[in-house]
Formats: C-alpha cells, sequence, structure tokens
C-alpha cells in the first residue's frame, strides 16, 4: 500500500465524520515521520501530523531517574499527558501540540497548534499500538490504526545512518544501537497488537 493508497483509504473512512485520528506506529528508524509527511501531502488541506515524540520526558528528569540511557523506551515517554492530548484532539477545535527537536535533543511545548481545519490528523510514534500498561489506553482514541513494516536489518542501517547525521561517531553509533534502539524495536515488535492496516514501508 502506497502512501496515496493510505489517504485514500483515510478519506473514505473519515467520510460525514468530524476531526479522524490516524494512528501511524512502527519501531524506531521505521520511517515513520517521513510517511506521516508523505501522507499527509496526499491527503492536502486539513491535513495534519501530530507526534509523539513530544512527550519524551527532558534529560534532567531521566538523569534523575537514571533512566537517561534507555531514553526512547516506553517509560521515557509522559504516556498519560499523551493520552490527554489525544482526548483533547477529539473534543476541542483548537489544541497546542509540544514537538521534540531532535538538535537540542529537547521537547518544546506548545511548539504548534491543531486548528479546527485540521480534520485528518496522523499521529505517529514508537508505542501507539503497544499491549503494555498504560499505552493500551491509546487505541480507542483513534479511528484507524496503521502499523509500519520494515526489516530489522533495514531499521540498523537507517539507524545507523540517523546517528551519524547527529554527530555519534561508528562506535557510539553501534553502541547505542545495540544497548537501547534494538531492544526497543523487538520489544514494540513484538508486543504491539495488530493495526487495521499494515504497510510495507522500506
Amino acid at each position: 500500500m502506497t502512501p496515496s493508497d493510505l489517504a485514500d483509504l483515510i478519506r473514505a473512512k473519515a467520510q460525514g465524520q468530524g476531526r479522524f485520528l490516524t494512528a501511524l506506529a512502527g519501531p524506531p528508524g521505521a520511517g515513520k515521520s517521513t510517511l506521516a509527511a508523505e501522507l499527509v501531502a496526499a491527503l492536502g488541506q486539513g491535513a495534519k501530523a501530530v507526534p509523539m515524540d513530544g512527550f519524551h520526558y527532558d534529560d534532567a528528569v531521566l538523569i534523575a531517574r537514571g533512566a537517561r540511557n534507555r531514553k526512547g523506551a516506553p517509560d521515557t515517554f509522559d504516556a498519560h499527558g499523551f493520552f490527554h492530548l489525544l482526548r483533547r484532539l477529539r473534543v476541542e477545535d483548537e489544541v497546542a501540540i509540544p514537538l521534540f527537536d531532535r538538535d537540542l535533543e529537547i521537547s518544546r511545548a506548545g511548539a504548534d497548534i491543531v486548528t479546527v481545519a485540521d480534520r485528518l490528523l496522523v499521529v505517529e510514534g514508537n508505542y501507539l499500538l503497544l499491549n503494555e500498561a498504560p499505552w493500551p489506553q491509546a487505541a480507542p482514541l483513534f479511528d484507524l490504526t496503521v502499523w509500519i513494516d520494515v526489516p530489522e536489518d533495514e531499521l540498523d542501517r537507517r539507524l545507523q545512518a540517523r546517528w551519524a547525521h547527529y554527530g555519534k561517531t561508528s562506535a557510539e553509533a553501534r553502541a547505542w544501537i545495540d544497548s537501547n534502539d534494538m531492544p526497543n524495536i523487538r520489544r514494540v515488535t513484538q508486543n504491539s497488537r495488530k493495526a487495521d492496516v499494515n504497510i510495507r514501508w522500506n
């Protein structure tokens, strides 16, 4: 299924409804942000991406909790804050959303606005379908769920390129992927609930 095909499906399912929330889930390196951007472009006016990554805990919080070396794991996000945002998006015309700035490694509150004109929302994140508490609370808040399927070796290649882009040496990237990214990849791949739609994106 192409982004255009998925856009057609969303339009068909959203016909005659109010705001329509599509979950775009997948492991780290799956291309969620890229696919979300392409999907929003294909959907056109009234579509907007809403990333889960804005709910990363700040590094200071993670350091205090001894969890900085696990940044990106399910418990390093403000899951309940994210669920609250989803509930607001379902009922409120205008909602400010946080965005994660990867260059600064920090979440910026109120960095974007979902307006009344934004009816087709593409919510993207690793753990939208994770079947571990408290994440199942998210599933009922979506109108359509999509899982991005990417082979593990391709995820590894993409993550090496990502961390090189952000200044890690090859050895540093390898260590981070092996100790952090790959455990998260396997956890979310093995423990996520079945999506309405599977899309292969490689």
